[in-house]
């Protein structure tokens, strides 16, 4: 994700490679926060405070982790305070994705509600349970850096993704039916 020597020279103090690292960084960032909150606004906030966090916290990282687990351990805790903060007024917004595919009309269609249905049963996870299902799935982290992430045990992160997997099984089951909720 980021070269070792970019965030040796942003913690010497070069602004252009600090920049530079936090541009690389701030889709990623802003993606996990979009997935755990759920809405476009409280992303950016969320992803706004992050980058602002790692820029002045740059100093603080240390190699025995990775600096993707170290970013993520940062973005995922202020989207928990945030979601903790907000639970009560969290709204489901339209989630945008675009499924590519050269079927017809109707295959479009129907992908898009596949995919606001599974961002919509995303959101019904309690917070805990969304963290790693954002983590690993859509941020594509192994378990152990989901683990490192979280400051969480590695069989918690499997636990919380079984248990995850249970209830979005449990919610989409109309799909296992061939039926859609829409």
């Amino acid at each position: 994700m980021v070269e070792q020597q970019l965030i040796k020279a942003a913690q010497s103090g070069d602004r252009d490679a600090l920049i530079t690292l936090l541009r690389e960084i701030e889709t990623h960032v802003y993606r996990t926060a979009y997935y755990i909150l759920g809405n476009e606004q409280d992303a950016k906030d969320a992803a706004q405070e992050a980058l602002i966090r790692i820029y002045t916290k740059i100093n603080s990282y240390e190699e025995k982790a990775q600096f993707k687990t170290w970013v993520q351990r940062i973005v995922t805790n202020i989207c928990i305070d945030k979601f903790r903060r907000t639970k009560a007024t969290v709204s489901i917004e339209e989630h945008n994705m675009v499924f590519t595919s050269a079927g017809s009309v109707e295959d479009e269609l129907m992908s898009a509600y596949v995919a606001k249905d599974i961002q919509e049963a995303i959101e019904l996870l309690p917070e805990h349970h969304r963290a790693v299902v954002v983590l690993r799935y859509l941020q594509d982290f192994s378990y152990n850096e989901i683990a490192d992430s979280l400051d969480l045990p590695l069989n918690t992160v499997k636990s919380y993704l079984f248990r995850a997997r249970q209830q979005l099984q449990s919610l989409l089951r109309d799909y296992q039916k061939g039926g859609v909720r829409g």
